[in-house]
């Protein structure tokens, strides 16, 4: 139910709609009895419009370009140039729409008529931070929603995979005991290949989990596969931070997977790739490095997974983390910053 209820509510910008649309309306039906059918059309048109231009003009450039950025002086300044603009704006629009429909001669227009028109516009300001506040708020109940979401959908992805779990992981520790008697550099390879399948059914579905897990992870799939290269991977693998430290799991592994996936040239006899996990004051530093190969068709570094994890990220830490791709030059660079 809860699912279902989810997919159904109304997005942000279905609800923008149904706000303007119902202030359009209640400005119609408010002057028609005074005004008549056209004049009404009229003034309801240019008082919606210079509404809508007041409040989008605000939160959406005035307000991060300049107050989030604690430029509170040119903030203030700018607010002030763009009500008196859009105010006699408004007016002038009025005006000469009156004139052509209706056929109303008016007086010329002067710069205190069109100031008159101003003062109006300053109550819309006001409203438009109530309006942004609002956006704010049903942006973030989306965003919690699709988590849950995603997280109800992840939980039953992973009670259709666990079939059994244990009676995998045993049949992988006989087969490596048997394995190990012939060939103990496989058998290593089955108990990093268990281990990595143990890290999905175990911790992956956590919250957070320890950063030296994540690591020991990642080091598991890399080891698994540079089986495919012919020629290997030297890999530097920094790492300074405290053990104990936990955060969401996968988070690191799409950079790790790029390189396998579009890093690697199996035909290069060097194939050299850095990567460094440090902690530094407050936040974990994460970055890859590895030279560009030869790109197949339709091959592109990152792709969905970028995207999603991008996604992942704005839900985990809102506009607190930093990710940032370089392709240029020779190499392929990829660094995420992200608060503990």
């Amino acid at each position: 139910m809860n699912m279902k209820t989810g997919r159904q509510a109304p997005g942000i910008v279905q609800l923008q709609v149904l706000i303007w649309t119902a202030v359009l309306l209640l400005i119609f039906f408010s002057l028609l009895p005074m005004d008549g059918l056209l004049k009404s059309v009229i003034a309801t048109l240019v008082n919606t419009i210079s509404y809508a231009i007041i409040i989008y003009g605000n939160i959406l450039f005035l307000y991060p370009v300049f107050y989030q950025k604690r430029r509170f002086l040119a903030y203030g300044i700018s607010v002030a140039v763009f009500l008196i603009l859009t105010g006699m704006l408004k007016g002038y629009a009025g005006i000469i729409l009156y004139e052509h429909f209706l056929l109303i001669k008016i007086v010329p227009v002067d710069l205190l008529t069109l100031l008159g028109y101003v003062p109006g516009g300053i109550l819309i300001y006001v409203l438009s931070l109530v309006f942004r506040i609002a956006i704010a708020y049903f942006t973030l109940k989306q965003q919690t929603e699709e988590i849950l979401l995603q997280k109800s959908q992840a939980e039953l992805n992973l009670l259709k995979s666990q079939v059994q779990p244990h009676f995998l992981f045993n049949a992988l520790n006989s087969i490596y005991y048997r394995v190990y008697k012939v060939d103990p550099p496989s058998a290593g390879l089955i108990e990093r290949l268990a281990d990595i399948m143990r890290y999905f059914v175990d911790e992956s579905p956590k919250d957070e989990v320890p950063v030296a897990t994540e690591v020991a992870f990642i080091e598991n799939y890399m080891e698994l596969e540079r089986i495919r290269i012919r020629h290997g991977a030297n890999v530097n693998f920094e790492k300074a931070y405290n053990p104990d430290l936990r955060i969401p799991p996968m988070l690191l592994m799409t950079f790790v997977e790029n390189i396998f996936k579009h890093g690697i040239d199996k035909s290069r006899k060097q194939n050299q790739v850095s990567i460094s996990l440090v902690q530094q004051n407050d936040c974990l530093l994460f970055k890859t490095s590895n030279l560009k190969a030869d790109p197949e068709a339709g091959d592109q570094p990152g792709g969905f997974g970028i995207i999603n994890l991008t996604k992942r990220l704005r839900m985990l830490y809102g506009d607190k983390f930093e990710l940032t791709i370089d392709d240029k030059g020779e190499l392929f660079t990829a660094f995420l910053k992200i608060p503990l």
